[in-house]
């Protein structure tokens, strides 16, 4: 009986994968593309630069690039490789991709069989795209995964992320190959430019999500360094834990780490991701679900930082947040006031009077969670809210408190208090005529509040 060989060729969708054929794989997306690939460890880092295939560096070991096609052998790579990337950009530097046919990738065997095609969803602005990766895991045979997310800060900046060095301002060009594409003008590797390309990176960020910003009609942010230097904190310490969290093994939250750096915010938010590769991947995942993208369109924030950090998989941390001013402080501690005097003229109880003894008190309460990592009625050496309120200076006869942490807004805190038997009773009793209210940002939970009344 004469044997049938059945080559059989699959359609991939974006996240789906199959198991490749031993030996030579060839890559090709026709058309007026540039194909690149980057060949990465565990870490998720180039070893070198000579690990970027691109057009004017067409090979490294295990990698070929001839005109629209890679041809990679994964046996012969260099040691440590266990992802190739494949990229594809426009072949006319800046073009976006959505003004071009939508790229098709094929995947051809050692012998010519085409064993998968994907078609990604049509791009859009962005000038690159992620289209595949090659991967293997311990115990595991090469594969293959269809990607196909976008990316808009360039070659140069794709680059960066997987971390290869580049300059774009005349520094040495790498030799053009025979079989690639050379064009001198665009982005070549030097080994000096990484902080170049960090901003570069940062800019990226910023574009997309002040053009969200603008779109929804919320004012611009701008990168502040010390959110970008907690922000890259606690990226590593989700790494180096291999999970996502608020605090990482030392015991170190996010907002602590805010605080460390010497942010002081009066309203704060994060996002805490998991997978994304690059920049805009990460921004387009916020704006994809509801709650994050209400975060990330939030008119109140003044500031952004995102960073991330390799292991295992990608972790991201981005940080939103305004600054604490005098006027912020007052205005929050107002408007808590506002919310309050509703409730109780809902009751039909009169308005509370604000109190400068008490929300001294209250005040300092806030600030001394913060600074001793704590959170009750009763500081560490035992004083009691009346023994503050008395400390400050208050003669009131009665005293009551409610705290909360975690909240992100007066209008949050309140709601939370009057969904609360025993703090609700302390904003509707009639015996208390006088409030003092107070906030800070930091601290394990990430804001702290305080109501102390007075009768």
């Amino acid at each position: 009986m004469r044997g049938v060989v059945l080559c059989v060729t699959s359609e991939l969708v974006p996240g789906g994968n199959l198991a490749l054929p031993g030996g030579v794989v060839r890559l090709r997306v026709a058309g007026d593309f540039d194909v690149s690939a980057l060949v990465t460890g565990a870490d998720g880092k180039v070893g070198s630069d000579a690990d970027f295939v691109f057009y004017n560096q067409a090979q490294a070991p295990g990698v070929l690039l001839g005109g629209d096609a890679l041809a990679v052998d994964p046996g012969r790579l260099r040691s440590g490789a266990c992802r190739v990337t494949v990229v594809v950009s426009a072949a006319v530097p800046g073009t976006p991709l959505g003004r071009l046919p939508a790229p098709r990738l094929e995947v051809t065997d050692g012998a010519g069989r085409t064993v998968a095609r994907f078609a990604p969803p049509p791009p859009g602005p962005e000038t690159v795209l992620l289209l595949a990766e090659l991967y293997v895991r311990p115990g595991t045979g090469w594969k293959l995964r269809a990607i196909g997310q976008g990316y808009a800060d360039g070659l140069a900046g794709l680059a960066r992320d997987f971390g290869v060095q580049v300059t774009d301002d005349g520094g040495q060009t790498a030799p053009a190959v025979p079989g690639a594409r050379s064009h001198p003008a665009r982005p070549a590797m030097t080994g000096t430019r990484a902080s170049r390309l960090a901003e570069d990176a940062a800019d990226g960020f910023l574009r997309l999500v002040n053009s969200a910003r603008t779109q929804a009609g919320s004012p611009a942010v701008a990168l502040d360094p010390r959110l970008a230097s907690a922000a890259r904190s606690h990226a590593r310490a989700m790494a180096d834990a291999g999970r996502l969290g608020g605090e990482g093994r030392d015991g170190v939250s996010v907002h602590q780490r805010i605080t460390a750096a010497g942010y002081a915010y009066v309203t704060v938010g994060e996002h805490l991701v998991s997978g994304p590769r690059t920049p805009a991947g990460f921004v387009d995942h916020c704006l994809q679900s509801a709650r994050s993208r209400r975060t990330l369109l939030d008119p109140a924030f003044r500031h952004a930082a995102l960073a991330h950090a390799d292991g295992g998989d990608r972790y991201w941390t981005a940080l939103w947040a305004a600054p604490l001013t005098p006027a912020a402080l007052t205005g929050t501690a107002a408007e808590v006031v506002v919310l309050t005097n509703a409730a109780r003229g809902r009751a039909g109880l009169p308005p509370l009077a604000v109190d400068p003894l008490l929300t001294a008190a209250a005040q300092a309460h806030c600030a001394d969670m913060v600074a001793r990592d704590f959170y009750d009625h009763a500081c560490p050496d035992g004083s009691q809210p009346w023994d503050r309120a008395r400390a400050a200076g208050s003669r009131r006869h009665t005293i009551g408190e409610n705290i909360a942490c975690g909240q992100r807004s007066p209008a949050e805190v309140v709601d939370g208090w009057m969904n609360s038997p025993g703090h609700r009773a302390n904003i509707l009793k009639r015996e208390f005529g006088h409030i003092g209210v107070g906030f800070a940002g930091g601290g394990r939970a990430g804001t702290y509040w305080a109501q102390l009344f007075g009768g």
